[in-house]
């Protein structure tokens, strides 16, 4: 909850200080939507068990609430920076994003499709407001250097790996960061999808 409300109020900020009044409350619009679409899902969606598996990944867990606030306070920050710096934005919250979702598996609090299923909801729910926002105000064409990409997944990548590690297991942490892995990168393509059509 501290992350949520820091990270909320620190997009309330920019969006103020940019003056960039759609784009803030599309950006907010993410994050409640991700955050409460996946306390909704979680109460309504069963859970089968697992067999063999441990006491944790049985309970109710999808999507995954830690993964859901950092992916939808991502792309809403996305949102709000101006095309300029929303390069470096993007790759902050990407590596943020592969931490965190290697970091709930690793734990054994969440199950790769919870992590996989929270991040869905975030660029679902940062499609949408995109494609809602006025033209004059719709996120500006990111002009990145050619290798960014490859560069922004390689640390997303480093992240879920350092995240993922278990002592107990080898094979685990692999499974833990390809899904990390997998939610930095739909973030990546949701960013790109809708800079591609604005630029188009």
């Amino acid at each position: 909850m501290p992350t949520l409300i820091a990270g909320t109020s620190i997009i309330a900020a920019v969006a103020l200080v940019r003056r960039c009044w759609w784009e803030g409350c599309a950006a907010t619009g993410v994050v409640v939507a991700t955050v409460t679409g996946t306390e909704a899902l979680r109460a309504v969606l069963p859970r089968p068990d697992l067999a063999g598996a441990m006491e944790r990944p049985t309970e109710v867990s999808f999507p995954s609430g830690h993964v859901a606030i950092v992916a939808g306070l991502a792309l809403g920050a996305i949102l709000v920076a101006s095309p300029r710096v929303r390069p470096c934005v993007a790759a902050a919250g990407m590596l943020w994003l592969a931490f965190t979702a290697g970091a709930v598996q690793a734990l054994y609090w969440h199950r790769p499709s919870d992590a996989l299923g929270a991040t869905l909801l975030a660029c679902a729910s940062y499609t949408l407001a995109a494609r809602l926002l006025p033209p004059t105000a719709a996120p500006g064409v990111i002009r990145r250097p050619r290798a960014l990409p490859a560069l922004i997944l390689a640390l997303s990548a480093a992240g879920a790996l350092a995240a993922s590690a278990r002592e107990d297991s080898a094979t685990r942490p692999l499974a833990f960061a390809t899904a990390a892995l997998l939610c930095s990168a739909l973030v990546w393509i949701a960013v790109m999808d809708r800079d591609q059509q604005h630029a188009a």
